[in-house]
């Protein structure tokens, strides 16, 4: 590499191998101490443990083009879960916790991959705006890690990255897999698969066109979610599954991450999922398990619905603790099937949410909007009146628990008389993994207000439908 312009010193090394200093509360030592041992550490973490005469000596055995070379050469920086495996694998999947260091595997086996010759790949998000944000700009984004002498540059008006020898990366979002009907690729990276709405038909295409060169392959990354077409990727004899915690990457996570959020949820089951990575099969005591959902969905959404609902379960606060605000848009046919076509859940201000409830109220030309008064119903309707719309408001008030309300409803899925329009990853996460009993979340909630409204008799919860004039 001749025309390496060297930009760094062994100081820029040095200050990387030292720039997360752990700060651990003593119930976290043991675990780090577990996660930190030689044979799972990295070549930087190994140096960085040396004593300070052994360090120098392997610095001063540098040239100033090979210092310049190991700041970027991945294979001193990853630990071993992170370097590419070996073996004749189809699928690598990264399954982990937060602050693992999954984003930027990926990242880097591309540039891997591009390094080896490769030159057409696959860049797969949940939407373009993740691969862009994410995936190539994020902190561990491809385009932020790359090089600077083989840095690919973005270009937004083709929905591509370009190296300088010419290799393309084409970017894809995993709700609209229609996308990747058609283009061909050596290699590729799918991140949060998880996530993706229309999961199984996106994997699906990309990888009839995964299918050019002499070995096609991909990455996926992301935190396990108990969806059927993850169990299928991770059970496939070609996949090369790796497993990891955030535990393993404590040396590069802030100490506020690692008291606020590992103190919080270690031990807990979601601290299960997202902290240790662990897939969870079907919860004993939900009330709904993925494989009904799933044989149940369509799609497509009828065009002849005889009612459409929007139904929403308040957030009250918008801070760093605050609740999401659930909102489920659901439709109804004259044979007394019920679609649920649109999630519009999210944690942000009431005058956000109550906006996009009656934002998706008008592109549906929806009946009604639906909230519960236990947790605020008033302040619904003070903040639809907000909006400067229409709308007909029903106030209903929780007369029987949360398990009453909701075993008819999953009955209802048990008959096959509801529909889920594509995936809805969050909602059906949790609709499988709530056990009643538990406080049980939004986007539950808020369905479970819809379909009852939709297709029960509402008699022992009766409420009142007020209709809000346009706000003067």
């Amino acid at each position: 590499m001749n025309s390496l312009a060297l930009e760094h010193s062994t100081l820029d090394i040095r200050e990387a191998l030292t720039a997360n200093p752990i700060k651990l509360s003593d119930d976290l030592s043991e675990k780090h101490q577990i996660a930190l041992q030689a044979n799972n550490m990295s070549n930087a973490e190994l140096v960085a443990r040396l004593p300070k005469e052994d360090q120098d000596a392997f610095f001063n055995s540098l040239t100033a083009e090979q210092t310049e070379l190991l700041l970027y050469d991945w294979s001193f920086w990853a630990r071993p879960k992170q370097r590419i495996p070996e073996g004749a694998w189809y699928l690598w999947f990264i399954m982990s916790g937060r602050g693992f260091g999954k984003t930027r595997t990926g990242a880097e086996t591309i540039i891997e991959w591009q390094r080896r010759g490769y030159g057409i790949f696959a860049l797969i998000g949940q939407t373009t705006a993740d691969v862009r944000d994410v995936m190539l700009h994020g902190e561990s984004g491809l385009i932020t890690v790359a090089p600077p002498y083989n840095r690919p540059r973005y270009i937004a008006s083709k929905r591509q990255i370009e190296w300088p020898n010419g290799a393309k990366g084409f970017i894809y979002s995993g709700d609209e897999p229609d996308q990747l009907r058609g283009p061909q690729h050596h290699k590729g990276w799918v991140d949060e698969p998880g996530k993706f709405k229309y999961l199984e038909d996106c994997i699906d295409m990309f990888e009839l066109g995964l299918r050019i060169g002499d070995n096609p392959q991909y990455i996926a990354t992301g935190t396990p979610k108990p969806r059927p077409t993850i169990k299928k990727m991770v059970e496939d004899p070609s996949t090369y599954l790796t497993l990891g915690s955030s535990f393993e990457n404590l040396s590069n996570l802030s100490s506020r991450f690692i008291e606020r959020v590992i103190k919080k949820y270690d031990g807990t089951r979601i601290g299960e999922q997202e902290l240790y990575g662990k897939l969870f099969s079907d919860v004993a005591g939900a009330l709904w398990n993925h494989e009904v959902i799933q044989k149940h969905k369509v799609n497509a959404r009828p065009t002849d619905f005889i009612r459409i609902v929007v139904a929403i379960d308040p957030s009250v606060t918008d801070n760093e603790r605050s609740d999401e605000a659930g909102i489920i848009t659901a439709g109804l046919t004259a044979e007394g099937h019920a679609y649920v076509f649109a999630d519009d859940s999210r944690k942000c201000h009431p005058s956000i949410w109550s906006g996009l409830a009656v934002k998706r109220y008008k592109k549906e030309q929806a009946d009604l909007v639906v909230a519960e008064t236990n947790n605020g119903g008033d302040l619904v309707e003070m903040v639809l009146q907000t909006t400067g719309s229409k709308v007909n408001f029903k106030k209903v008030h929780a007369a029987r628990g949360k398990r009453l309300r909701a075993e008819p409803i999953s009955t209802l899925y048990d008959k096959g008389v509801v529909h889920h329009v594509g995936d809805f990853p969050e909602l059906e996460s949790e609709m499988c993994e709530w056990v009643p009993g538990e406080d049980s979340p939004n986007r539950l909630d808020a369905l479970v207000w819809c379909l009852t409204e939709l297709m029960l008799d509402d008699t022992d919860e009766p409420g009142e439908i007020v209709p809000i004039k346009r706000f003067l």
